[in-house]
């Protein structure tokens, strides 16, 4: 069975040439996209399905470079006993409070709702950082079980971290090495701050190992800096090179705020991938996102605050006109630069039949020499129409087509009560 899209306006993601053709799109994971100029020479099958795509744009779907699914549930908790005054105390009386407080069907309702967010949103693909200590052996495969339901592909990995005792770090331990030993994932770290020498030593041994990737939180804080400092008598990402972690060109690096001269240059002659945040930044009051001297190995996430990319992609470009080197198109790359990533360290889940409809009425001309005007200016994810996630349609006319989503927002409404009566 293959999909059928008729009349499309089809965009490049890469070259952004705009063509207008019939394209046939395969199922699975190596599912080719075939366009036809004639609609009459397609060989269509009665069992394929057919969508009318004129007065639509149709391009590569959309990819999450940093999530925290985990976090789905926090929408309108209870405020903390105490009130944070700092990004320490934020992840003290909020984030660790939270995620000690989640058990198996709480992480299976954040996951579900995630999921359903990211397709809803055109995104196919999630890279997602997780922790949950007391629920460690397990997770990721619920994760990743959710995830496949509604129909997003994903590449997870456990937040590994000293904070709450060796028992939990080791459980960690296990559980990343359990997920990588049959499925693609990433070694989670939390940050440089939580992590000891041997924990680090251990995370890259994986990574080594299962020829992986590590995926941790760096200097997002100023703190992170002052304690690698005080306790390792150097900076994080001197200490991250140190032991191996930059080695992988798997290695994603999330946020990069308080970095020096040194550590750019450093962190640009490496094979690692940046991830920024911008939303996240702004709410957590850490700092400003900036560019200078890291390379183009810069792609966007989420951080948890929402599972939209292109709101990430217009916040990044709107921020950083007083505080980065950025323009519509830089802005553009680091939208898409997760495929790269994905494509170079040959992950699954992204190919070329991964596609999203925009049903986006623009006032104005829409072509290949202003379609970064109408991605910063215009795009949201309401136009959104349809997905297509590994050949197979996941939404359509904008709902989720293979998970109730009203009994999955019943599920996490549910789930919220009971985690929010733990915080």
């Amino acid at each position: 069975m293959s999909l059928i899209l008729k009349n499309t306006t089809f965009i490049n993601w890469e070259t952004l040439a705009f063509s207008h053709a019939h394209l046939k799109v395969e199922e699975g994971h190596e599912g080719l996209i075939t366009p036809y100029n004639d609609f009459g020479q397609m060989n269509i099958s009665p069992e394929d399905e057919l969508i009318d795509c004129e007065g639509k744009l149709v391009t590569k779907s959309f990819a999450v470079g940093h999530h925290h699914a985990y976090s789905a549930l926090a929408r309108g908790m209870p405020p903390p006993k105490k009130s944070p005054k700092n990004f320490l105390e934020i992840l003290k009386y909020i984030w660790w409070n939270l995620d000690k407080a989640l058990d198996k069907e709480s992480i299976e309702a954040s996951a579900l709702a995630t999921a359903i967010a990211c397709a809803k949103a055109g995104a196919t693909f999630v890279i997602d950082h997780h922790a949950s200590p007391n629920f460690i052996e397990g997770s990721l495969d619920v994760i990743a079980g959710a995830f496949e339901k509604v129909g997003v592909s994903h590449l997870l990995c456990y937040e590994i971290s000293d904070r709450d005792g060796q028992d939990k770090t080791e459980k960690a331990l296990a559980e990343t090495e359990s997920f990588l030993q049959s499925r693609q994932g990433l070694v989670g770290l939390h940050a440089s701050f939580t992590v000891s020498d041997n924990t680090l030593k251990n995370a890259v041994d994986l990574m080594r190992k299962y020829n992986s990737g590590i995926h941790i939180h760096v200097a997002e804080d100023e703190y992170d800096q002052q304690q690698c400092v005080k306790n390792h008598g150097k900076r994080v990402v001197e200490r991250l090179h140190d032991f191996g972690v930059l080695e992988s060109s798997k290695t994603i690096l999330a946020h990069c705020l308080h970095i020096n001269e040194t550590e750019r240059e450093v962190v640009k002659n490496s094979k690692a991938c940046v991830v920024q945040n911008t939303e996240s930044n702004l709410n957590n009051n850490v700092g400003f996102f900036n560019s200078r001297d890291l390379g183009k190995r810069i792609m966007l996430g989420t951080d948890g605050m929402h599972s939209d990319m292109i709101r990430s992609a217009q916040a990044a470009y709107f921020v950083g006109q007083s505080k980065d080197e950025i323009d519509f198109q830089v802005a553009y790359d680091r939208f898409v630069m997760v495929h790269n990533y994905l494509a170079s360290n040959m992950f699954s889940g992204d190919g070329e039949n991964n596609l999203v409809v925009l049903d986006y009425d623009a006032p104005t001309e829409i072509n290949q020499n202003n379609f970064l005007g109408h991605f910063i200016f215009g795009f949201s994810s309401n136009n959104v129409q349809h997905v297509i996630s590994d050949g197979r349609l996941i939404v359509k006319n904008r709902k989720v087509l293979h998970v109730d989503e009203k009994d999955v927002t019943a599920f996490a409404r549910d789930q919220s009560k009971r985690l929010w009566k733990k915080l």
